[in-house]
C-alpha cells in the first residue's frame, strides 16, 4: 500500500520495536476503510488507538530474534530450540502479574523484561540494549594441519585477530576475536577449525533516560548455562526491581561476578 511522505515520516517516530506492528495495523485499518493510500491523519488516528490500548498488548516479557533463520550467511547456530525454552521459562515466570503489582500507573512496553537472540556477532537484534542478550559464538582453534599461507583467514577477519608471521598463521588474538567463525569458513586447509561453540551472554542493557550497554559475562556458554543465567536473572529481577526498574538498574558488579561463578559450576 502507498504512503504519503508525511505519513512515512510520522510512522518513523514510532518506537522501532513496535513499528512494523503499528504499520501493519494502519494499513489494515486504511484498507478496511476502502482507501488506497495512508495519510498523516490515518497514522495519527492509529497512534492514538494504539497508545490507548497499549496495556492490553503487554505480556510482561518480550523475546526478539535476528534474521538468521531466514538464511543469513553469517549465521553461526540454530538457536530456535533455545529460544523456545527461554520463552517457556518467561511465560511461566508470572512477569505480567509482577509488573502489575509493582508499577504505578499504566504498564508500557519499556516495562517488559526483554531477551534478544543474535545468531552471529553482527547482533541485528540489538542484544546489547536488552535485559539479557544471547549471541551465538564459535571460537577458532589452530590445528596441526599445515598452513598454506594463502591469507584467506586474515582477509575474512574484520577484527585483525589472526597473527601471521612470514604469511603463516601462528596465533589467534582472542582479545580481538568476536567468535564469528568467518576465518574457519575461509580456511581451505582446515588449519583453522571450530573450537568452543555456544553463546555469549550479555546482561543489563537498556535505553531510555539513562541508557547503558549490557555487561558481557566472560566465556562462551552452552544452552544449559544460558537457561541457568536466565533463571538467576529472573530471581534477582523479581527480588529487587521496584516500580518497573530494569535489570540493568538493579544489577550490581558483585551480583554479576556471583552469577558468572555459578555458571562455571553448571
Amino acid at each position: 500500500m502507498d504512503w504519503t511522505k508525511e505519513a512515512e515520516a510520522a510512522v518513523r517516530n514510532v518506537p522501532f520495536f513496535v513499528r512494523k506492528k503499528v504499520r501493519r495495523k494502519i494499513e489494515q485499518q486504511v484498507e478496511a476503510a476502502g482507501k488506497q493510500k495512508v495519510s498523516l491523519a490515518d497514522v495519527r488516528e492509529a497512534q492514538k488507538r494504539f497508545l490507548a490500548g497499549m496495556e492490553r498488548e503487554i505480556k510482561g516479557f518480550r523475546v526478539e530474534t535476528c534474521f538468521g533463520a531466514g538464511g543469513c550467511p553469517n549465521r553461526i547456530a540454530d538457536s530456535a530450540p533455545l529460544v523456545a525454552q527461554v520463552e517457556s521459562i518467561l511465560s511461566s515466570a508470572g512477569l505480567l502479574e509482577f509488573l502489575k503489582a509493582g508499577v504505578k500507573g499504566q504498564l508500557k512496553f519499556h516495562h517488559e523484561f526483554r531477551v534478544a537472540f543474535a545468531d552471529c556477532p553482527n547482533a541485528c537484534s540489538q542484544p546489547q540494549i536488552r535485559d539479557m542478550g544471547i549471541i551465538a559464538a564459535c571460537r577458532p582453534v589452530i590445528t596441526n594441519q599445515p598452513c598454506s599461507a594463502c591469507r584467506q583467514c586474515a582477509s575474512a577477519c574484520l577484527e585483525n585477530a589472526l597473527i601471521l608471521e612470514d604469511d603463516e598463521l601462528v596465533r589467534i588474538d582472542h582479545d580481538l576475536c568476536v567468535a564469528c567463525g568467518k576465518c574457519i569458513q575461509a580456511c581451505p586447509t582446515r588449519t583453522l577449525q571450530a573450537g568452543q561453540s555456544g553463546y555469549r551472554i550479555q546482561l543489563g542493557g537498556k535505553l531510555g533516560r539513562h541508557p547503558r550497554l549490557a555487561t558481557e559475562l566472560p566465556g562462551i556458554h552452552n544452552a544449559a548455562q544460558v537457561v541457568r543465567a536466565l533463571e538467576l536473572c529472573l530471581d534477582l529481577y523479581k527480588k529487587h526491581s521496584k516500580d518497573g526498574r530494569r535489570l540493568g538498574e538493579i544489577l550490581t558488579r558483585s551480583q554479576i561476578e556471583d552469577l558468572a561463578a555459578e555458571l562455571k559450576r553448571t
